[in-house]
């Protein structure tokens, strides 16, 4: 088992918000095991998992995978970077 990160922490995942996730997620060392978890209200949001490249357009047309149970965990299973958006109010955060 590895650490579990609260995106955002108390702040929670949101785009209707001004929460600086760049300068979160420069806070942390993630490692394979972890898992990240998304809290946000599902009303007013979702997840989008997306390529580096739609991470940099907040595209939402072409996605890994979308959580919209308001209540989601990505574990990381293999190193890498991870993008994630909102396709709702396109907030991003990179881990």
């Amino acid at each position: 088992m590895g650490e579990v990160y609260k995106v955002g922490d108390s702040a929670g995942w949101s785009s209707t918000g001004h929460f600086d996730y760049k300068s979160w997620t420069g806070s942390k060392t993630f490692r394979v095991g972890d898992s990240i978890a998304f809290e946000y209200k599902k009303h007013l949001d979702n997840v989008v998992r997306v390529t580096h490249k739609n991470f940099n357009a907040c595209n939402a047309t072409t996605t890994y995978v979308t959580f919209n149970s308001g209540n989601d965990t990505f574990v990381i299973r293999k190193p890498g970077h991870f993008y994630f958006i909102s396709s709702v109010g396109l907030q991003s955060v990179e881990a």
